[in-house]
């Protein structure tokens, strides 16, 4: 361990980050670690921590440097340990939010990047101790230095970067109208695509992260004060990354939000033993072939038909052992990204909705019984639910339940078919549901 490349002492960071997860290391820290071998000293990564919970984590990185090791792991067994180095600098909101802003404003800086997931793009409520209120504060000073910087959003969210812009144009008006003319034409919003299973990691250290071996990043080539020349690595810069999110969004993440309701109610935890069972790779295989494949198109350089395939073996990769515990997180948010943009259109279209309906019937359960079908209690993650949409699933009913906010816009109730589908998923086990998809 540890015999980098490249010499640390030598690397300042080019690049800020707010979100140091397990993904964030597992992906853009890769690239980074892989670009520095190549002489790239200048695009090390500075790591800015503002959640309360993230003392834990940052006090264990903090205290190895910034270093530690990431298990990429093949579907045949095979497993490689790298050490990785990138994170060349760090900091907590919690302790010092003066070096994190004095961060962002440095003119090293070029690129702040985000995984702040699905659901964090809601400036609305932000205030002090935000990551809106960082960048802001940060920016302030790089608005008097005349330093324009590129935000790039590293989620799962149909054209991320325009997602990031209205969320932080709409704080930056709201907060220093000022900022935001300054903004316009001095800080861009590149779209991208991230792709690379990587489940919690439950054992050895805090900072240890384990993947898969599968990593893919496709990125909009739209940086105003420069970027990292990631193309040696294996990121595809592109003018337009829209049949690359889409694809990525609905067949992969969309699939993984499908398995995971209905088999956690059946006692699941493991995701490649839930595709060791032949009902639910045969859900996941219809899903993707009936009812998405029709509103996908291929992105330039790939085969549809092996993408799929190849999603299903990712799925099944015993080695990363990926948790239906992860996936059923944060459903709320995820729904409205993955599963709404398609069964919006599959409505319009007046198609097929059997498995949609019997996937919404699974989260009405989940969400409002708290319980799986042999009665143990779920531990269930929503961190962007409303208050409404709490109140809703508090009723536990199953009619009221497709008001919640994803769903809210598609007048599910209107429609006969959907409904009477939904109603027979409702009362039915999940083993009796899936029969019934599948027959």
């Amino acid at each position: 361990m540890n015999n980098f490349e490249y010499d640390r002492g030598m690397v300042t960071p080019g690049i800020l980050h707010f979100g140091v997860g397990n993904f964030h290391r597992a992906h853009l820290e890769f690239f980074i670690n892989s670009l520095l071998g190549q002489g790239e000293t200048s695009w090390g990564v500075f790591g800015a921590m503002v959640m309360p919970t993230d003392g834990p984590l940052y006090k264990a990185l903090k205290a190895d440097g910034g270093v530690y090791r990431l298990t990429v792991c093949s579907a045949d067994g095979r497993k490689k340990e790298y050490s990785i180095g990138s994170l060349v600098g760090l900091e907590w909101g919690e302790e010092n939010p003066e070096a994190i802003i004095s961060e962002v404003a440095s003119p090293d800086i070029k690129i702040i990047t985000l995984t702040i997931t699905e659901g964090g793009y809601k400036s609305g409520s932000a205030g002090k101790g935000s990551v809106f209120w960082y960048v802001a504060e940060g920016l302030k000073r790089r608005m008097e230095a005349g330093l324009p910087v590129t935000i790039l959003s590293c989620d799962n969210l149909q054209h991320n970067g325009d997602t990031a812009r209205r969320a932080f144009m709409s704080y930056f008006e709201r907060e220093c109208p000022e900022l935001a003319l300054w903004a316009e034409k001095n800080v861009t919003f590149p779209n991208s695509m991230v792709d690379r299973i990587t489940p919690a990691t439950k054992s050895g250290k805090i900072t240890d992260v384990m993947c898969e071996d599968f990593i893919q990043w496709v990125v909009e080539d739209d940086f105003i004060a420069g970027r990292p020349p990631l193309e040696k690595v294996g990121v595809q810069f592109t003018s337009d990354v829209t049949p690359y999110e889409n694809m990525k969004l609905s067949l992969l993440n969309a699939s993984h939000t499908l398995l995971s309701y209905p088999s956690y109610l059946e006692g699941f935890r493991k995701v490649d033993n839930v595709l060791a069972d032949e009902r639910y790779r045969s859900l996941i295989a219809l899903f993707m072939d009936r009812d998405v494949t029709p509103y996908v198109e291929a992105a330039q350089g790939i085969d549809l038909e092996e993408y799929k395939a190849t999603l299903l073996r990712r799925f099944s990769n015993a080695a990363i052992s990926d948790q239906v515990s992860r996936l059923c997180g944060d459903g709320i948010a995820k729904f409205a990204v993955y599963v709404v943009p398609t069964l919006s259109k599959m409505l319009r279209d007046g198609r097929d909705t059997t498995i949609e309906a019997f996937l919404l019937a699974s989260y009405c359960k989940y969400l409002c019984t708290s319980k799986t079908e042999s009665g143990e209690a779920i531990d269930i993650f929503e961190p962007h639910i409303t208050e409404e949409d709490r109140k809703t699933v508090a009723c536990a009913d199953p009619d009221k339940f497709l008001s919640l906010s994803p769903f809210a816009g598609l007048a599910l109730g209107g429609n006969t078919a959907f409904m009477d589908n939904y109603h027979k998923f409702a009362k039915l086990s999940t083993a009796e549901g899936l029969k019934e998809v599948l027959k």
